[in-house]
């Protein structure tokens, strides 16, 4: 049993990881917009609010991919969970669980993500078209 503890923990600390990731790609992103905006502010100068749009979208992509890749890990962590502990190979391959909810399209469209990047998004739009 001490391979597949051993194994799962492996396994807990990458989606961990994972986690952490998305969620300071989150806030980069609101300050690196917050620091755009400053800059627009100071110079009055719009350019830079539509920048904005190009890096809250890599952002967004950025943080799709990190929530794909946890959710990857957390397939591969339910299926360790069940095998027997002389099946433990420590494998540490989840590109086999990238299906359905766990692929980088639907990972980015998630409830989650739209309600933040859009919003994140919107607020850009407004601010530039005040900046105007």
């Amino acid at each position: 049993m001490d391979n597949k503890i051993k194994h799962l923990e492996f396994l807990q600390l990458v989606i961990t990881r994972m986690s952490v990731n998305s969620f300071l790609v989150k806030g980069w992103s609101v300050t690196l917009v917050a620091a755009m905006f400053a800059f627009a502010a100071k110079d009055a100068n719009a350019r830079y609010g539509w920048i904005t749009l190009v890096v809250i979208v890599i952002f967004w992509l950025l943080d799709g991919y990190y929530l794909s890749l946890e959710r990857q890990y957390r397939g591969l962590y339910d299926g360790i969970r069940v095998k027997n502990e002389v099946d433990i190979d420590f494998d540490m391959n989840a590109s086999t669980y990238a299906v359905g909810r766990a692929t980088w399209v639907n990972s980015m469209f998630t409830f989650t993500l739209i309600v933040f990047y859009v919003t994140v998004i919107s607020l850009s739009i407004v601010i530039t078209i005040i900046l105007q």
